[in-house]
């Protein structure tokens, strides 16, 4: 069972970002702990990808602290230690084209931490293997891979160096229905074998329903409802209500 009460590996207090005239962050809250996995759900346009570039010190927020692991994230030193035990799965892969497969997955160990290629390679076929992927992939080149053995490699990557908090930007775009639940069933089953907080964004239900122990509902840069992701159909929340059952009427105003 999880718990919710635990102490967050994650947190970001009161976080406001704006770019020019237009306010996309306006007072985020989140927490999330070691082995629970967050789902941020939203419309388009609302600071989803914003939060996640905050949390990693991509941007710097305008106002707002956040914390990782009880220490605040604000200084190059500890920016720098949330990056060396965090994964990324960016939307679309992000796979370098020039670079095969196993070195797509092993780029962590071999740019930043200096492990030899010969090592490398080794961990990056055995987490091949977690992904579902043969040791024969590993010499191919990412332009030689389906969309789906593409985000496969990327989750590869994304755990690799075991890190306590993986992020997932739209981990299933571009994907079938039957692929992306493949691939979400491969996201469950890492992020609980490295015991890791996971923090993801997506416009997909189905990954939602899948992946998510809590979901959190992003609009107008402020979270308006948090819960359990079995409370979804029965949050009494409106904006949770338009979203999950994709309604046009409500307070949620399309995005054309």
């Amino acid at each position: 069972m999880i718990d919710f009460s635990a102490k967050p590996i994650l947190e970001l207090r009161d976080v406001h970002k704006a770019f020019g005239a237009k306010r996309v962050l306006r007072g985020v809250d989140l927490k999330v702990a070691a082995g629970q996995s967050l789902v941020i759900i939203g419309g388009s346009g609302t600071g989803k990808s914003v939060t996640i570039k905050s949390a990693l010190g991509l941007v710097t927020p305008d106002k707002g602290e956040i914390y990782f692991d009880g220490e605040r994230v604000k200084s190059a030193k500890t920016i720098g230690t949330l990056r060396r035990r965090t994964g990324m799965l960016f939307q679309g892969g992000a796979l370098f084209d020039s670079l095969t497969v196993w070195e797509n997955v092993a780029f962590a160990l071999l740019y930043r931490d200096s492990v030899s290629r010969g090592e490398a390679k080794k961990r990056a076929i055995e987490n091949l293997a977690k992904v579902r992927l043969p040791a024969s992939a590993a010499d191919l080149r990412p332009a030689e891979l389906s969309g789906g053995m593409q985000k496969r490699v990327a989750l590869a990557r994304a755990i690799i160096a075991k890190p306590d908090l993986i992020f997932f930007d739209e981990p299933t775009t571009g994907l079938d229905p039957i692929t992306a639940d493949a691939v979400n069933n491969l996201i469950v089953e890492q992020v609980k074998a490295l015991g890791a907080a996971a923090v993801s964004i997506t416009h997909d239900m189905a990954s939602v329903r899948k992946i998510a122990d809590e979901v959190a509902m992003l609009h107008e840069g402020k979270i308006v409802w948090r819960g359990p992701v079995s409370a979804l159909d029965n949050s009494g929340n409106p904006f949770i209500d338009q979203f999950v059952n994709g309604r046009a009427e409500g307070p949620i105003q399309p995005a054309i």
